[in-house]
């Protein structure tokens, strides 16, 4: 198995193919990784969740990483990390129009709300939902392959 590493261009074929990345952020030193669906368009990646532990990590520390896979066979995989800035998108003032494009690039994907809005135990049925829309705006990535062959 030899390994490469993927240009910009490959990086961002992957991004793209993808829905499901598993996003990392740190507070005070600690780590914390969980999975996102997530939509691709231009320099940004928007994701949904509801209200906990990601958010309130990444509202003291906006310095996020993605991971991104895509596995063709046991052997032969690419993995992309999209270095960015986490931006809580509101459903009104400034970031309204940027909320409702998420929605909508979102909620074109089947489950979409999953896995951000599914917790381990009951939720209580509220008024209003405290779903949170945001977007990593990215600023690196960066991105390895393996394959077998000859070097």
């Amino acid at each position: 198995m030899l390994i490469k590493e993927l240009s910009r261009h490959e990086c961002n074929s992957v991004v793209e193919a993808a829905h499901v990345a598993r996003l990392a952020c740190c507070k005070e030193g600690r780590p914390y990784i969980v999975p996102v669906t997530y939509a691709y368009t231009g320099n940004c990646l928007y994701c949904f969740s509801m209200p906990g532990q990601k958010i309130d990590w990444m509202r003291a520390n906006p310095h996020v990483c993605l991971q991104v896979d895509e596995f063709s066979g046991e052997r032969r995989w690419k993995s992309v990390l999209v270095f960015g800035r986490y931006q809580e998108l509101s459903h009104e003032g400034r970031w309204q129009r940027e909320y409702m494009h998420a929605w909508s690039l979102l909620e074109s994907r089947p489950n979409w709300w999953e896995p951000g809005g599914l917790k381990p135990a009951p939720q209580g049925v509220v008024a209003a939902s405290p779903h949170i829309f945001f977007s990593v705006d990215i600023e690196d990535m960066t991105g390895r392959a393996a394959f077998e062959g000859e070097a």
